[in-house]
């Protein structure tokens, strides 16, 4: 946990009862339920990772800033350099901002293309060519 707050997943400790009246707490949060925060993997010029501690003291990747895309065409996977984002379902502010989820659609060298991971937790940007 950080030492400037959590982010904590799971119910409301103050959820309503359906009465209206409010339910007495029954336990305090617990460890298991505190999650990471956002990543905003964001298109760069010089690409960027950052390490995770992962449940277990594992470790895991996120991509701070990506450069280069993993693209699946028909003749297989190539490897293409990000130009931009043009949409993204998340939030649209999103691809003004250059920030890269999974569902995003990205700009490449190959055409456009939609994003299959989850950039933020697996250290790389694979994506699908749609258009190109």
């Amino acid at each position: 946990m950080s030492q400037f707050g959590a982010q904590m997943h799971g119910k409301s400790d103050r959820a309503s009862s359906g009465s209206g009246k409010l339910k007495s707490k029954i336990r305090d949060k617990r460890r298991s339920e505190s999650g990471g925060y956002f990543a905003s993997s964001k298109v760069a010029e010089k690409g960027s990772l950052y390490k995770i501690r992962a449940r277990g003291g594992n470790r895991k990747d996120a991509v701070k800033y990506a450069t280069f895309a993993n693209v699946l065409t028909k003749q297989g996977y190539k490897k293409a350099k990000i130009t931009g984002v043009v949409e993204s379902n998340d939030n649209r502010n999103f691809a003004r901002l250059a920030i890269i989820t999974k569902g995003a659609v990205i700009n490449t060298e190959l055409g456009k293309a939609r994003v299959t991971n989850r950039p933020g937790q697996e250290g790389g940007i694979n994506a699908m060519l749609i258009e190109g």
